[in-house]
């Protein structure tokens, strides 16, 4: 007996898997399950890098004071407003007072150059970024306090001017301490080695 090629026989067949009309259905499932794992999975990273800001310090610079001296500093007073990290991806309340630090043996050019760069902005009204999320960022002090036992600058990505995000919690608050209070014009209490 003779085969037909045109017989229903061969045409199910081949539709179950002989030729490439089911595979190509199988493909396109695939690549449909594909695309949605990749969506699923890329998607969610991306709203946790999103979340996850590396920032240490975002700060409003009213002045600061170099010690010794401008010259040959070894210590730098940071005066103004502060948000600082704290643990998850959340930032202490913004408040007014002052960082101080020292050289961070490691990185002095890079120390030095970042003092430069706060000098530059401060008393500006201009919100900058420095240090890490991830690093010790140091002690805010309160404007009557002492300067004593400094902090190790913080160096890590550089100094950054923030563009202000209107519904960003700490950029919101350091807007709202510039508007709302005239920058310290006192000069800072003396310090003790």
């Amino acid at each position: 007996m003779k085969t037909n090629p045109s017989s229903s026989n061969n045409i199910a067949r081949r539709a179950v898997g002989v030729t490439g009309i089911g595979r190509r259905v199988f493909a396109r499932w695939n690549g449909l399950n594909l695309l949605t794992a990749f969506v699923a999975l890329f998607g969610v990273g991306a709203t946790r890098a999103l979340a996850s800001n590396p920032i240490g310090i975002y700060a409003l610079v009213d002045k600061v004071v170099f010690e010794p001296s401008e010259a040959n500093p070894e210590r730098i007073q940071v005066w103004g407003a502060f948000a600082i990290a704290e643990g998850g991806y959340t930032y202490k309340d913004a408040e007014r007072g002052y960082l101080y630090y020292k050289v961070n043996p490691d990185k002095p050019t890079a120390c030095h150059n970042e003092w430069a760069d706060l000098k530059s902005v401060a008393g500006t009204g201009q919100i900058v970024a420095f240090g890490s999320r991830y690093g010790e960022k140091g002690t805010l002090r309160k404007n009557g306090a002492k300067p004593e036992r400094p902090d190790v600058y913080p160096v890590a990505m550089g100094l950054t001017k923030v563009k202000e995000e209107k519904d960003y919690a700490p950029l919101k608050q350091l807007a709202k301490l510039r508007d709302a209070k005239p920058r310290e014009k006192s000069a800072p209490p003396e310090t003790k080695r």
